[in-house]
């Protein structure tokens, strides 16, 4: 994933010292050639001998050693990114203030790379006010700051502070790495996940659907450089994506209302939701008792979204459905796909093993406008987003 990736990592004096470990591990063997600069008070929580062997490179701390000079400005202009992991209070303060009193400092004042910091401290310097202005203070100079977690903290207290682990940190170069400029400049418009369609205080009708696909065609989009919003019905899929919008909705209608919204403004809507076709034509005020042998509920047709972003749609958009069958599969995505105005249709199947509602895995056929028909093989849901997202872009670039 990094191969040929130069990464420099920067490690100050916190208890959370010891995670740089691991990050260097991961980092080696993800393929990324890695240096190693610490401040003198992180050698005392991680020692030198460790670092260059996981580094395999010498380990950098001094501007002068012996006869020789750390080079900072080279240092700072062969990094791809500067990783500075943990992020002390005091390193923090003085990445604000412009201090230049060791080899760090002086590195991260003179690169030229894209510069991210992990900070690490206890609850109370994390929210101290000079601590969030200085934090303020470096965003304002384009460093990312990761956020903090929450939890076990040095001092035995739980809350905010936490360096991000070794994993996040990984995730988000592969985010960095891996975003291209192939939809910049472009708005997407997702929807993912079920609707909620309330009975009573305490009942619902809604479907198997987990969102899984919706939020990976999010994240690849986003990965292309587009600005991505994602407008979600009730789900535990979580992003990784920072950059992405998200809008939590619960009803058909309520998405009904954020698409008609954020629509005008794309450049591309994929319908990936599993939208409720009905809706109860009332919901009862109080939790209904069992009480009758028999129970009937009155049904009304939900506004159809992908059909009126059809009839809306401007000659710059591209308009992606989604059709989940389980007979006549093709007829009905082929049906779907001129009723709807769309230009193409994601179809799959609850015949195909493994594929559809919750499963990690999907099995997709494309139809397009056009009359070409594309299969592809069963695949994890991230490589079938990527998969949707390449057929995009092959037919806005057509």
């Amino acid at each position: 994933m990094f191969k040929n990736k130069k990464i420099l990592l920067g490690i100050t004096g916190s208890i959370a010292a010891y995670k740089a470990i691991l990050l260097i591990r991961l980092l080696i063997k993800e393929g990324a050639e890695v240096k190693v600069i610490i401040t003198k008070a992180a050698s005392d929580f991680v020692t030198p001998l460790t670092l260059s062997t996981l580094s395999k490179n010498p380990i950098l701390q001094d501007l002068f050693n012996n006869n020789d000079w750390a080079n900072h400005v080279e240092l700072g202009r062969w990094a791809d990114i500067f990783i500075i992991a943990p992020l002390s209070c005091n390193t923090l303060a003085k990445m604000a203030y412009g201090l230049c009193d060791n080899l760090l400092m002086a590195t991260y004042l003179s690169a030229t790379c894209p510069i991210i910091v992990a900070p690490a401290m206890d609850e109370d310097m994390w929210k101290h006010p000079s601590t969030k202005k200085n934090i303020e203070t470096i965003k304002s100079y384009n460093n990312t700051v990761l956020s903090v977690n929450n939890g076990e903290l040095a001092s035995g207290l739980f809350g905010e502070g936490r360096m991000a682990e070794p994993e996040q940190i990984i995730d988000y170069l592969k985010e960095f790495f891996n975003t291209t400029n192939e939809l910049s400049g472009k708005k997407v418009l997702i929807t993912a996940g079920p609707t909620y369609e309330a009975i009573d205080p305490v009942r619902y009708i809604s479907n198997h659907s987990s969102g899984k696909m919706g939020f990976a065609i999010a994240e690849e989009m986003a990965l292309k450089g587009a600005s991505v919003t994602l407008v979600a019905g009730p789900t535990k899929e979580i992003l990784t994506t920072k950059s992405i919008k998200r809008i939590d909705v619960v009803s058909a209608n309520d998405m009904y209302n954020s698409c008609m919204e954020h629509a005008k403004d794309s450049n591309i809507i994929v319908m990936s939701a599993a939208v409720a076709d009905y809706t109860p034509v009332a919901i009862a005020k109080d939790k209904i008792k069992k009480k009758e042998d028999a129970f009937e509920i009155s049904l009304t047709k939900t506004k159809d979204i992908l059909y009126t972003l059809g009839q809306q749609k401007k000659a710059n958009q591209f308009l992606a459905g989604f059709a989940l069958e389980t007979t006549n599969e093709m007829a009905f995505a082929q049906q779907k796909l001129v009723a709807k105005n769309a230009d193409c249709i994601v179809l799959n199947s609850l015949n195909d093993a493994d594929a559809g509602f919750g499963h990690n895995t999907n099995k997709i056929t494309i139809l397009d406008k056009s009359g070409e028909i594309t299969t592809f093989n069963l695949k994890s849901k991230k490589e079938v987003a990527k998969d949707i997202v390449s057929f995009i872009i092959s037919k806005l670039n057509g």
